[in-house]
C-alpha cells in the first residue's frame, strides 16, 4: 500500500477509536532489537506518547509522518522529536520521514510491549477491581493472571474471570508462576509490610498506587509510584494560573476602554 503523508485535520477526521481491546504485535523482522542505553527520565517518559500517537495513526492508515508533521499533532518541537528518538539511534531518513509501523515496532521493543509480562494485584478492593477490569493490560500485551486480599469475602471468588486468593498464599503462587509485576493496591498503613514481602519473594516491578513511598526496597527493583493527589493539585495550580491570566486580561482591557 502506497505511502501517506499527512495533514492534521486529515487525522483529525479519520482516528477513530477500535471498540474492542487488542493485543500489540511487536515484531516485523526488521533489524534487530533496539538497545535501551542509559538516557533520562524526562525521554522515558516521553516514549509512551509516542506509542499512543503511532497507533493511533496506524488505526487511520497512515504510514509515513515527518518529524515536522508529528510535532503538530503532539504539541512538542520537531527538534524534540529528533532528539529524543536519537537516543536510541534514530529511525528516520531526510527526504522521507517516518515509516509510522516500522517506528511503532520500534517504540514498541523498547518500552517492553509484547514481552509476555505478567502481572498480579495486591488488594482486591474497588481501585484494584478497576484495573483488573481494565483492558490497558491487555493492549500493551500484560496479562494480570491474579489477584489477592485479606477479605475473606473476596478469596475464592473471581473478578473479570481473575480469582482472588489469600495474601498468605502469595509466596507459593510466585514459585509456581512467573510473575514479573505487582499492582500494589493496599492501604497505605499496609504498604510498607507487603513491599518486604513482595521485595523478599524477589518479584522485579511494582507499580504502586498506596499514596506511599515505598522504603527498605531493593534498589534493583523497579518501582513506579502514581500519586493521583499530586496530579490534581497541578491541575488546580493550572486553573489558578488561568484564571488569574484571564483576570489580569480583563483588567487590561478595561483599563484601556477607561483611557480612551
Amino acid at each position: 500500500m502506497a505511502d501517506k503523508m499527512i495533514k492534521k485535520s486529515e487525522v483529525a477526521a479519520r482516528i477513530q477509536v477500535l471498540a474492542q481491546s487488542e493485543k500489540v504485535e511487536n515484531s516485523d523482522g526488521k533489524g534487530d532489537m533496539v538497545p535501551r542505553p542509559d538516557i533520562s527520565n524526562a525521554v522515558i517518559r516521553r516514549l509512551p506518547r509516542y506509542f499512543r500517537f503511532l497507533r493511533e495513526l496506524i488505526r487511520a492508515q497512515i504510514f509515513r509522518i515527518s518529524s515536522s508533521e508529528l510535532s503538530k499533532l503532539m504539541n512538542v518541537t520537531a527538534s524534540q522529536i529528533r532528539q529524543d528518538l536519537n537516543c536510541f539511534g534514530g529511525f528516520g531518513q531526510q527526504g522521507y520521514g517516518y515509516n509510522v509501523n516500522y517506528l511503532y515496532t520500534k517504540i514498541c521493543e523498547i518500552l517492553g510491549v509484547g514481552e509476555a509480562f505478567q502481572a498480579i494485584i495486591i488488594g482486591a478492593g474497588n481501585l484494584g477491581r478497576a484495573f483488573a477490569n481494565n483492558t490497558m493490560f491487555n493492549k500493551r500485551g500484560i496479562d494480570v493472571i491474579a489477584s489477592f486480599d485479606i477479605n475473606p469475602l473476596l478469596i475464592g471468588t473471581t473478578y473479570n474471570n481473575i480469582p482472588i486468593y489469600d495474601i498468605s498464599e502469595l509466596e507459593e503462587f510466585c514459585k509456581n508462576n512467573n510473575v514479573d509485576i505487582v499492582v500494589l493496591c493496599v492501604p497505605k498503613v499496609a504498604a510498607t509490610d507487603v513491599a518486604e514481602k513482595i521485595n523478599s519473594i524477589g518479584i522485579d516491578a511494582i507499580w504502586n498506587f498506596t499514596g506511599k513511598e515505598l522504603e527498605n526496597v531493593d534498589p534493583n527493583t523497579a518501582i513506579e509510584s502514581v500519586y493521583l493527589g499530586d496530579s490534581l493539585m497541578t491541575l488546580c495550580y493550572d486553573l489558578c494560573r488561568k484564571r488569574e491570566a484571564d483576570a489580569k486580561l480583563a483588567a487590561d482591557k478595561l483599563s484601556e476602554k477607561e483611557n480612551k
